[in-house]
């Protein structure tokens, strides 16, 4: 069984796919209403996107709740490069045999520009045969942490995700473009924290989030906004370039 969190969708695409060549299934967590029975399960997989160098606080709540099985585990996190000590600190939560990192296209565009297609269709293709590599792996039950953790990993797992965490978290930078906005309530339907409420149709935003930028990169008119600076950035979707 594979257990996900994604926001735009770069991890659910690798759970999947990973799910399918293992011929296993994938779950999304936020999804799952009661408990899942995992006691006849072979293996346990975690796929998660990597935020401010750490695991999301939705996952990290996930794991916690948990009943420890005596089965090979393994996670796998997305990033748009590196990921700090995000596997290391899963793993003090839930025992992990193995770890992975899986670059996969920027999408937190909100601070950045989205990157070149062909930076895209490169990182795509290269996160399907790191896919390909880890299913033989976790076929054959092998011991890996392959992890690109980068400079600086203790410090940027601890004290900067910290800041992420208490200060970057907060959505009243979000905002609709009334004018581009067609009341489809798509971002609140697929928003994973429920934070966003439609009032006379138009999305609103409660006071946090976890930040997975669904809404923002996957409302059908770009309606809607964070700050001042994204109106007219280009959104990203993963389905566009498979």
């Amino acid at each position: 069984m594979i257990l996900y969190f994604s926001g735009t969708g770069n991890s659910k695409w690798v759970a999947s796919l990973l799910a399918k060549k293992l011929n296993d299934k994938s779950y999304d967590i936020c999804a799952i209403d009661d408990e899942i029975d995992l006691t006849q399960e072979k293996q346990i997989g975690f796929v998660f996107p990597v935020y401010a160098w750490n695991v999301p606080e939705v996952m990290l709540k996930y794991v916690r709740r948990m009943k420890k099985q005596d089965v090979f585990t393994f996670a796998i996190c997305t990033c748009g490069a590196d990921c700090g000590k995000a596997l290391k600190r899963l793993s003090k939560l839930y025992h992990l045999d193995s770890s992975y990192s899986v670059v996969m296209p920027n999408n937190y565009l909100i601070a950045s520009k989205i990157e070149d297609l062909s930076v895209i269709t490169k990182k795509i293709a290269d996160a399907k045969n790191e896919i390909d590599t880890i299913a033989s792996e976790i076929t054959a039950r092998k011991k890996v942490y392959r992890v690109h953790e980068g400079s600086l990993a203790s410090l940027k797992s601890s004290i900067i995700n910290w800041g992420f965490n208490k200060f970057a978290r907060s959505t009243k930078p979000f905002h609709v473009n009334k004018q581009l906005c067609n009341q489809c309530g798509k971002c609140a339907s697929m928003c994973p924290s429920k934070t966003i409420e439609l009032i006379d149709g138009y999305p609103t935003w409660h006071d946090q989030c976890y930040m997975c930028l669904r809404c923002f990169n996957h409302c059908p008119k770009n309606a809607i906004q964070y700050g001042k600076n994204t109106e007219n950035k280009k959104r990203y979707c993963l389905d566009e370039y498979l």
